[in-house]
C-alpha cells in the first residue's frame, strides 16, 4: 500500500477552491504522511478512478461538496458507487448543501457529513481513521450510526484564516485567496451566514502578502479574492468600510506583483454591494486592481422586497452604485434575483422599471432565479417562477447584449428541487 489512507476528492469545477483550501490545510497541519490526495474532476472518471485507488490503498475516503442545485446528479453519483463499492470507500460530504441538510445528505447514502468550514473538522477525522479511533466523536459532524439513529456532534468553533493557506503547494492547487470568511447581514436567500457565522473574519495583510509571495515565486501573478463582500475588508462589523485597511492590502500587493502581475477586487469570484461603492472604494480599483468591471449584488428593484430579504441597501444605492461605476470607466454587472418569496404585481413592475433604467445607464445584468436553500429563511419557500412580464424584458435585453446568467436553467432546477422534496 503506497499510504495508509488515500482521500479522493470529487474535484467538480463549483467547488474546486474550497478542495484547495481543504488540501492546503491538510499539508499545513502535517498529515499529508497519512494521507495520499486524489483530484478526480469528471463523474465519469469516479468509477474507473476509484477503482485503481481501491486496489492501492487499505483505506480510502472519498469526498464531495455540492449545492443545492446539484442535488440530482450528487445522488446520482452515490447510486453509481455504491453499486460498484459497496460501503467502501467511506464517504463524507460537505459543502452548503450537505450543511443545511445534512439528514438528507446522509439519507443519500453518505456516511458523514461535515458541517459548516471543513479544514479542522477534516484534519481530525483522518487521524482518527488513521489510528483506527472512533471518529464519531469529532465535532462539527453528522452521521447515523448502526441502529439507524441519527447524532450532530455540534459545530466547531471559527479558525482564525491565518492558520490554513487557500492552496497546496505539495498539489499545485492554487486559485483565489479567500480573504474574508462569515458575513454580518442575513439575506434571507443566502446561506453564507449559517455556513460561516455572523461575524467576519479577515485574513490578515502579512498573511495574504506570504501567500501571494508565494504564488509569485510559482509564477502565478493573477490574484483574485474569495470574499462575501470585495469592500469589506478590514471591517470590523463587515458592515462599514474600511477605506485604510483595502488600500494597505491592495497597496502592498501591488509592490509585490509590481507591473508582472494583476490584482482583481470586486469582479469573479467576489462581487461588492451597493453602498459600499463610493467615489473611495471606486479610487482604490482604478489605482491598484486589473478589472473592467464590478459585480453588484442588487438583487431587486422592489425597495418592499429588499426589505423582506433584509438585504439592508436601498434601491437609491443600487441607482448610486451603477452612476458611480460606469463614470469611473468600470463596467457595472449587477445581480438580480427574480421570483423572490412575496414578490407581487407591484414588485416585479418596480424591478423591470430599474433594470431598464440600468441598462440605458449602460449597466449589464446578470440574472438568476430564486432557489429556497436549506437553513435559510426562505427555505421553505415556494421555489421562484419568473413572471411572464420579466421573461419579456430579458429577451429584449438578451438580445443586446444587455443581460447575460443561468435564470432559465436555475428555475428550471428549481422546480424540479421542489418537487422531490
Amino acid at each position: 500500500m503506497e499510504k495508509e489512507i488515500a482521500l479522493v476528492f470529487f474535484y467538480h469545477q463549483h467547488h474546486r477552491y474550497s478542495f484547495n483550501a481543504l488540501a492546503g490545510a491538510l499539508e499545513t497541519a502535517g498529515i499529508l504522511s497519512l494521507v495520499k490526495l486524489y483530484f478526480i474532476p469528471r463523474e465519469e472518471e469516479m468509477v474507473s478512478a476509484l477503482s485503481s485507488v481501491l486496489n492501492a490503498h487499505e483505506k480510502v475516503v472519498v469526498g464531495i461538496s455540492f449545492f443545492s442545485t446539484q442535488i440530482l446528479e450528487v445522488n446520482t453519483l452515490m447510486k453509481t458507487l455504491q453499486e460498484h463499492f459497496g460501503q467502501r470507500p467511506l464517504s463524507i460530504a460537505g459543502g452548503p448543501h450537505p450543511t443545511g441538510d445534512p439528514l438528507g445528505t446522509l439519507n443519500m447514502g453518505f456516511d458523514i457529513v461535515v458541517r459548516g468550514e471543513g479544514e479542522e473538522t477534516l484534519i481530525e477525522l483522518l487521524k482518527r481513521i488513521s489510528s483506527g479511533e472512533d471518529y464519531r466523536t469529532v465535532k462539527g459532524i453528522a452521521f447515523i450510526n448502526d441502529d439507524g439513529n441519527y447524532y450532530v456532534t455540534g459545530i466547531r468553533s471559527p479558525h482564525c484564516l491565518d492558520r490554513y493557506p487557500p492552496f497546496a503547494v505539495t498539489y499545485k492547487k492554487v486559485g483565489p485567496v479567500e480573504i474574508t470568511r462569515g458575513c454580518s447581514f442575513r439575506c434571507a436567500f443566502c446561506q453564507t451566514p449559517y455556513l460561516f457565522g455572523r461575524e467576519v473574519r479577515h485574513r490578515s495583510i502579512e498573511n495574504i502578502c506570504h501567500i501571494v509571495e508565494v504564488m509569485k515565486g510559482r509564477n502565478l501573478s493573477v490574484i483574485r479574492f474569495i470574499t462575501p463582500s470585495a469592500f469589506s475588508y478590514g471591517s470590523e462589523d463587515g458592515k462599514a468600510v474600511n477605506v485604510t485597511a483595502l488600500g494597505e492590502l491592495l497597496s502592498a500587493l501591488k509592490k509585490i506583483i509590481s507591473s508582472h502581475g494583476r490584482i482583481f477586487l470586486g469582479s469573479f469570484p467576489s462581487e461588492v454591494r451597493p453602498e459600499h461603492v463610493t467615489r473611495d472604494t471606486v479610487n482604490l480599483v482604478l489605482k491598484y486592481a486589473d478589472n473592467d468591471n464590478l459585480v453588484i449584488g442588487a438583487q431587486s428593484g422592489s425597495q418592499r422586497i429588499l426589505d423582506s430579504c433584509h438585504r439592508g441597501h436601498t434601491v437609491s444605492d443600487i441607482y448610486h452604485a451603477v452612476e458611480l461605476t460606469i463614470a469611473s470607466g468600470l463596467q457595472a454587472n449587477v445581480d438580480f434575483i427574480f421570483g423572490l418569496p412575496g414578490e407581487q404585481e407591484e414588485d416585479v413592475q418596480q424591478t423591470v422599471s430599474v433594470i431598464n433604467d440600468l441598462v440605458k445607464r449602460g449597466a449589464r445584468i446578470h440574472a438568476h432565479t430564486f432557489m429556497p436553500l436549506p437553513q435559510t429563511p426562505f427555505a421553505r419557500s415556494p421555489a421562484g417562477k419568473i413572471p411572464r412580464e420579466i421573461k419579456k424584458m430579458l429577451r429584449g435585453l438578451l438580445h443586446k447584449g444587455a443581460v447575460f446568467g443561468d435564470w432559465m436553467k436555475q428555475e428550471r432546477i428549481a422546480r424540479t428541487m421542489e418537487d422531490i422534496q
